[in-house]
C-alpha cells in the first residue's frame, strides 16, 4: 500500500500511546522516538488556531540529530480551544482537570492538531480542527472519571475514546481521531502528497 514509504525510516516523534496506536492503524511500519524536554513555546499574540502547528514544527527541530538522509519524521501536537483564544493543554493536577471539565461541561470547543512531515530535504505542516460538545456534566461524573482515569497526560483533561467520551459527548463535527491526538485520514492524505 506504502509504497512512497518504501524507501524511508519513518519515526513518531512523539511520547503519546494514542498516537501510536493511530499510526499503527494506518498500516505503515515506524518507530517511536520520543525526546525529552521538547520546547513547546509559541509567541505571544499566535493566532490559537495556528498554535499546535508552530509547536509540531518546533518539536520536529529537537529530531535534527535524528535526521538520516533516509527518515521520514512525523510529530504532532494537540490543543483544546474554548471559545476564541482560551488554550486548554494538559492539567498538572487532578484539581485543574475537574476545573478543566466544569469548563467544558455543556458547551462546545474546538480540539486544533498541528501535524508536520519532515525528511532532510523538506518540511510540511498542517492542521485539522474539530468541534466537541459536551452534555452538562455532573459533579459525580467528573469526579468518577478523573479518580478513575487519570487524564493528566491529554489536553484539555479527557480522552474522546475513553469513558467519559461514552457518556459525556453529545457531538461531534469533524475528525474523532482528530480528538483523539492524530488526524489519520488527513495525514493519510498529506503522506501521499508529500512523495508527489
Amino acid at each position: 500500500m506504502w509504497e512512497q514509504l518504501k524507501d524511508c525510516r519513518v519515526i513518531l516523534g512523539s511520547q503519546s500511546p494514542r498516537r501510536v496506536e493511530l499510526l499503527r492503524g494506518l498500516d505503515i511500519d515506524f518507530e517511536q522516538r520520543a525526546m525529552p524536554d521538547v520546547d513547546e513555546s509559541y509567541p505571544a499574540g499566535m493566532d490559537a488556531l495556528r498554535v499546535p502547528e508552530h509547536i509540531a514544527v518546533c518539536k520536529a527541530k529537537a529530531y535534527e540529530p535524528l535526521m538520516d538522509p533516509d527518515v521520514l519524521l512525523i510529530t504532532a501536537d494537540t490543543i483544546v480551544l474554548l471559545g476564541n483564544n482560551d488554550i486548554i493543554g494538559k492539567p498538572h493536577s487532578k484539581d485543574e482537570a475537574t476545573a478543566t471539565l466544569h469548563k467544558l461541561s455543556g458547551r462546545t470547543h474546538r480540539v486544533v492538531t498541528g501535524v508536520c512531515l519532515t525528511t532532510p530535504g523538506r518540511q510540511k505542516s498542517f492542521s485539522n480542527i474539530s468541534d466537541v460538545t459536551f452534555d452538562k456534566l455532573t459533579d459525580e461524573q467528573i469526579h468518577y472519571y478523573i479518580h478513575k482515569y487519570n487524564p493528566l497526560d491529554k489536553a484539555g483533561a479527557y480522552g474522546i475514546q475513553e469513558w467519559i467520551g461514552y457518556i459525556g459527548i453529545q457531538s461531534i463535527s469533524g475528525s474523532f481521531y482528530n480528538v483523539m491526538g492524530l488526524p489519520v485520514h488527513q495525514l493519510s492524505k498529506e503522506l501521499l502528497r508529500f512523495f508527489d
